[in-house]
């Protein structure tokens, strides 16, 4: 699905780009780690937005199908099996700074753009209108861009996007054969060697949730060479030029950590409070160990009914999930784990529970509800059909028929709908009903739900609430501050057969420049 170039856009606060909530149809085929296991077992471990709860009620809402037939939380994937989902969109705010066109090369089609960091490059988690693809079609109309060098999402600077197929194979030869000059730019922490540095150590991805990569003996080959530009005695900084000779994900990230000058505002890989005063210099233990402890919600969100273990009325006794025996963590992972490892994912995931207000841990208004019935959305185009011979026809439930999507009124508390107590005939099962709370036990608990408000500071007016959407009752994330959207790296020139192309220096490389360090990590999405 598309989105509108005409769609409503708000900036609030100064520097952030919002949108409106949205109803999305998803589709994909199952992929292989999936095979054998329960749809509530994925979906509770492959994304942690929501509470366990709230997805085994999400499912027997009946808003995922499997091969155009609803499926429950017990159905099991198999192998050509295609999923459908319906969900509601709650896209992260990312930085109001446009992405900016260096070049359009109409003879020979291609683009080369300054990407700003917090936007992704393709649709991934929360992201999909506010990912760079959907970007250039939306706001600049460019339909089909081939993405053949990525950024992370909070890394700025230059990419080259081709126009054409056999542009784009030829280009990403390139760079998978390593001919592609590429160079960065980072402000990194400590006075890093006058000499040039090269680090080659192996990278590995350990943690398909957080993201999480590490040295470690059973990664893939990476190297990059580190020469300082200047070293700045004011911040106890080095801005540095980096020069990956390889592409492996976050790898000058976690080279300039292993080497001890991790970028200080890396959320990731600069924060104490995961990999302690060592910040990871030297990598970290990589001996296997079966240790692993269940998530707890903070003290001020202790309550008898934990929104992570879904209750299931029809079973005497509830098979525990990954994600409640913390047994999810490594299931993503190409080897077994160390203790050292599974703290920091430990401790990652926490902060980015902490930094979204413990949003998932709050998540119980739903169960005063009705089934979740999505309103005005276009169904997505199905594939041709050559390539929907598995899979069985599109499903639409019947009660998303003609439904119209009525706004909640500017000024009024979404909280306001947990007043209506659905009858039975709004529910796909009445027998369920005894899973649920009354509007008036839901009501009652949120008291307890709500996150202290910090103390304030100065200049800042926001303060810590509980608000829900009206829709699908998502406890609502504050917003973050706009100097978190971004961490101190920028691709800023690469030379490619096609020629040689750079951006303009970013502004935190300029010699001497200072920033508020107490926003430096911490935020996480």
């Amino acid at each position: 699905m598309s989105g509108n170039p005409n769609m409503p856009v708000s900036q609030r606060p100064p520097g952030l780009k919002t949108i409106p909530p949205y109803w999305y149809p998803y589709t994909t085929m199952a992929k292989e780690r999936w095979l054998g296991r329960e749809i509530l077992e994925i979906v509770s471990t492959e994304f942690r937005d929501r509470s366990a709860e709230y997805y085994r009620y999400a499912l027997e809402s009946g808003v995922t199908t499997i091969n155009g037939k609803v499926a429950g939380p017990h159905t099991i994937v198999k192998n050509g099996d295609r999923i459908e989902n319906v969900v509601h969109r709650h896209e992260p705010p990312v930085t109001s700074t446009p992405v900016k066109i260096i070049l359009h090369d109409i003879e020979r089609q291609f683009l080369v753009i300054d990407k700003p960091g917090s936007i992704p490059v393709h649709a991934s988690g929360r992201y999909y209108r506010h990912s760079l693809v959907e970007i250039l079609k939306n706001e600049f109309g460019y339909q089909k861009t081939y993405t053949i060098n990525r950024l992370d999402r909070l890394t700025s600077g230059l990419m080259i996007l081709p126009l054409t197929a056999d542009l784009a194979r030829s280009l990403s030869a390139e760079f998978i054969n390593g001919t592609v000059r590429k160079e960065y730019v980072a402000r990194c922490k400590g006075e890093f060697p006058e000499r040039e540095i090269v680090c080659e150590e192996p990278l590995l991805t350990v943690d398909r949730q957080m993201g999480l990569n590490i040295v470690h003996p059973e990664g893939k080959p990476a190297r990059t060479i580190f020469k300082r530009i200047r070293y700045d005695a004011n911040s106890d900084t080095s801005v540095v030029q980096c020069r990956p000779m390889t592409g492996r994900s976050h790898q000058i990230r976690v080279h300039l950590q292993y080497l001890g000058h991790p970028i200080p505002n890396d959320p990731v890989y600069s924060e104490v409070k995961i990999w302690g005063k060592n910040l990871g210099k030297g990598g970290i233990d990589v001996v296997p160990s079966e240790e692993r402890s269940a998530p707890t919600p903070p003290a001020h969100l202790q309550c008898e009914k934990n929104p992570e273990t879904p209750s299931d009325p029809t079973e005497e006794k509830a098979k525990l999930l990954p994600r409640e025996t913390g047994h999810d963590i490594g299931m993503g992972s190409p080897v077994p784990l160390s203790s050292e490892a599974v703290g920091i994912i430990t401790r990652l995931r926490n902060m980015k529970d902490e930094d979204e207000d413990w949003s998932r841990w709050r998540d119980v208004v739903f169960r005063a509800k009705g089934a979740l019935t999505p309103k005005d959305f276009p169904r997505a185009p199905l594939p041709p059909q050559n390539r929907r011979k598995r899979g069985g026809p599109s499903f639409q439930h019947p009660s998303w028929q003609n439904t119209t999507s009525q706004p909640e009124p500017s000024g009024e508390d979404p909280l306001r709908t947990a007043d209506h107590v659905p009858s039975a005939n709004e529910s796909l099962d009445p027998s369920e009903s005894s899973a649920q709370f009354s509007a008036e036990e839901v009501l009652a608990r949120l008291p307890s739900m709500e996150t202290p408000v910090p103390e304030s500071t100065e200049g800042d007016t926001q303060s810590t609430t509980t608000l829900y959407c009206p829709e699908c009752y998502l406890p609502l994330h504050p917003d973050p501050k706009p100097e978190r959207l971004y961490i101190f790296l920028h691709a800023l020139r690469y030379t490619t057969t096609l020629g040689s192309f750079e951006t303009e220096m970013p502004q935190w490389a300029a010699e001497g420049w200072e920033w508020d360090q107490s926003l430096d990590a911490g935020y996480l999405s």
